[in-house]
């Protein structure tokens, strides 16, 4: 066997060539119908870094083919991404395919990194959904597809690892039906000779594609194999008869040939690209990405099924030739300092801009316009409309700013959208963001002394504005720093990173849940200061409501306003920049709750009346309503609320029993035990998260490191009385 240092020299060797190849096209297509804004999702280990590699081998962006386990792909270019062999941050490429630019970015499978697959989203025209062809939909694919819901994205599925034994086309295509509520149309089939995998068939062409020595031949399936021709045709048929049930233009014209088998090839191409991008059917595609079969004809789909920019987010031509860009990522790069990825919506990015960011309400001078190849960047003088630009110089922007070129174009065309298009609401259009997911963990963070806590803060505050799921607060108690995340691997990347990008040896503290409170019942309140500073007199008196909700989702307005009667001649007669001090107030009010200081949730407060002196603050409102909603909380009384994950564990049927009654032990609720095709089970379960500190440990240990699990945050949900006071006892120590 090789010792490991010459193993170390090999792999270091293999990424250096494999860097040394690298060619970055710089493209900046001005031709809008020939660009395609994609992303690459799955759920973790599906295969998205593997496709993205084989996708830019064949395009000829790269002239040697990297592989996750050597830790040398192109887009998990981090050291953390190499070392783990996981997907942290998302990646943007470049390529050119039949004469198409392809923006690409590649998108993290692992739930605790799924914001950064929230932030890539929101500029996407279309994506590549990544299925096991072993396991089919699985939980992270679900949480992935609901996220692409909210953008409107429409999508293609490839089914990859379809070289596996266990690998079912069929049994994807139904987990599709079953878990998305989605129709499937399969374009293509797995071609098998010898129980092996050597290529896929077209269904609209009835070609056999076969890759022999890297390169793909296409031949006819001759009246020779006539069980494999029946079934070709069969399954033409029935891809001709569901898109005609879509698609109206098809629809007519099958009705006048009368026959579904004479169906023109171009004619149901044509409609197969309306109803995907109208989000009608899924077209769906299958091969082996690590085998290199089936990436061309997926590229392929991409260019014929997925909309450019000019076919999606129409509203944005309201802004004219003026400037409208998007930003979604920021990373700091150690020479140019942040780097702002934006999507071009309209008119064109020119270095050394002026632009206004209409969020921010403020003007900035950008940089360098550049295009981007995973970690690699190219200057280029300027970038129009479809295209991805990374963009320095920007020091105020925050992933979701949308930017134009002044407050003048900004104004005129949310005129336009307000007379042209009622359906659009511009002010959710002018700020719909990313979605931040809840912190469900939380820990402390110190320097090794204090002449490091400049460094860390400053660190901490750069990583938090890459990763807007990284929460960075400071205890006011004890005078530390306090770190949110998604979870444990989360947090350790992000101490990982302080370590080799920062040069900070931070220690975190020990890991603890994050908990809220609700309030249980309705109640009112009614509070005056009177405070003299100098020769001012500040005079404030306020009465506040609370008013419980059933979930968070219910109402997302904090404060809300007393329309009775009784009310409505003092609330009509509040200042604006007074009812923004009470908001701020409620706010910091809400933070933590009356039993454990912990967030609350689940509530609005309704402002019945607020009386102020002339000369009074906004900061003593604030202060003001601060108390008020404290004293509300003490007499509605709360309840601790604890975070309930989704768990999905895969394992052999022998150690089922055995984590079911390891399971019950966690306050576990199962949902469901279903089999796959291979014979594994599959049980998910909704768990309290303080109950899995460690649960790949003792599941390694149950099954001898057969099973696997992922979990995902599900809700906030009410602690039984006896573990309420375990949990205050755990907190305050009595």
């Amino acid at each position: 066997m090789m010792n490991s240092h010459l193993i170390k020299i090999i792999r270091r060797y293999k990424q250096w060539t494999h860097k040394y190849f690298y060619s970055t096209q710089v493209l900046g297509s001005n031709n809008v119908d020939k660009i395609r804004n994609i992303g690459i999702l799955a759920h973790i280990d599906a295969g998205k870094t593997t496709t993205t590699e084989r996708m830019l081998f064949f395009a000829g962006s790269i002239k040697q083919m990297g592989e996750v386990h050597d830790g040398n792909t192109v887009t998990d270019f981090m050291s953390q991404e190499r070392e783990r062999g996981i997907t942290i941050r998302s990646a943007a490429v470049t390529f050119s395919w039949r004469k198409h630019q392809v923006n690409l970015v590649d998108t993290p499978g692992h739930i605790d990194f799924t914001m950064e697959v929230e932030q890539t989203l929101n500029v996407l025209d279309g994506a590549v959904i990544v299925l096991d062809g072993s396991a089919g939909v699985e939980a992270q694919t679900v949480t992935v597809w609901q996220q692409s819901l909210r953008y409107k994205i429409p999508k293609i599925v490839f089914v990859n690892k379809m070289d596996r034994k266990d690998a079912d086309l069929m049994m994807s295509c139904n987990s599709l039906v079953e878990k998305m509520r989605v129709k499937p149309v399969c374009l293509q089939m797995p071609l098998i000779h010898d129980k092996k995998l050597i290529g896929v068939i077209d269904v609209l062409t009835m070609e056999k594609l076969t890759w022999e020595q890297g390169k793909m031949r296409r031949s006819v399936i001759g009246n020779d194999c006539p069980k494999t021709l029946q079934s070709v045709k069969e399954a033409r048929a029935k891809v001709v008869d569901t898109v005609s049930g879509c698609d109206d233009e098809l629809a007519s014209k099958i009705i006048e040939s009368e026959s579904l088998d004479n169906a023109p090839t171009p004619l149901v191409v044509n409609a197969i690209r309306r109803a995907t991008i109208s989000e009608k059917i899924i077209p769906v595609f299958c091969g082996s990405a690590y085998k290199n079969i089936g990436i061309e004809p997926l590229l392929d789909a991409v260019i014929m099924y997925l909309p450019s920019p000019k076919e999606t987010k129409q509203y944005f031509q309201h802004f004219g030739e003026n400037l409208c860009a998007r930003a979604f990522k920021i990373v700091h790069d150690k020479q140019r300092g942040p780097v702002t990825f934006f999507r071009i919506y309209s008119g064109n990015f020119s270095k050394g801009q002026k632009t206004y960011n209409i969020q921010k309400n403020l003007t900035e001078q950008t940089g360098k316009v550049m295009v981007t190849f995973a970690d690699e960047y190219k200057e280029v003088e300027s970038l129009g409309v479809g295209n991805i630009a990374a963009i320095t110089g920007l020091k105020h922007s925050t992933t979701g700013d949308m930017i134009t070129s002044s407050a003048t174009a900004a104004q005129a065309a949310k005129k336009l959208m307000g007379s042209k298009d009622g359906s659009v609401d511009i002010n959710d259009m002018f700020s719909k963001g990313p979605k931040v997911p809840e912190a469900v963990f939380f820990c402390s963070v110190e320097p090794p002394s204090l002449s490091q806590q400049a460094a860390l803060e400053t660190a901490l505050t750069q990583l938090q504005r890459e990763d807007p799921s990284l929460r960075v607060n400071h205890d006011p108690d004890t005078n530390q720093i306090i770190l949110g995340g998604m979870g444990e691997l989360h947090l350790e990347i992000i101490k990982d990173r302080l370590l080799k990008e920062y040069k900070v040896e931070a220690t975190l503290g020990k890991l603890q849940i994050s908990y809220r409170e609700a309030p249980l019942d309705k109640a009112t309140c009614d509070i005056t200061t009177e405070t003299k500073i100098g020769n001012n007199k500040h005079f404030v008196s306020i009465s506040l409501s609370i008013i419980p909700k059933q979930n968070e989702d219910d109402e997302k307005v904090i404060l809300i306003l007393d329309r009775t009667s009784e009310a409505a001649s003092n609330i009509a007669c509040i200042l604006p920049k007074h009812l923004v001090a009470v908001r701020h107030g409620i706010i910091v009010g809400l933070m933590h709750g009356p039993k454990i200081g912990y967030q609350v949730m689940n509530c609005q407060i309704m402002l019945h009346m607020l009386n102020v002196v002339k000369g009074t603050t906004d900061f003593a409102i604030e202060a003001t309503a601060t108390q008020c909603v404290q004293k509300l909380l003490k007499q509605a009384k709360t309840s601790i609320l604890e975070p309930i994950m989704l768990l999905e564990i895969i394992c052999q049927e022998a150690h089922v029993p055995s984590i079911m009654g390891d399971l019950s032990k966690k306050r576990a609720a199962i949902r469901n035990v279903s089999i796959r095709s291979c014979g594994s089970k599959v049980i998910t379960s909704e768990v309290p998260l303080s109950e899995l500190f460690g649960y790949s440990t003792s599941l390694r240990i149950i099954t001898s490191g057969t099973a696997t699990f992922t979990m995902e945050f599900l809700e906030y949900r009410a602690l039984s009385l006896i573990e309420e006071n375990k949990v205050i006892e755990k907190i305050r120590g009595f």
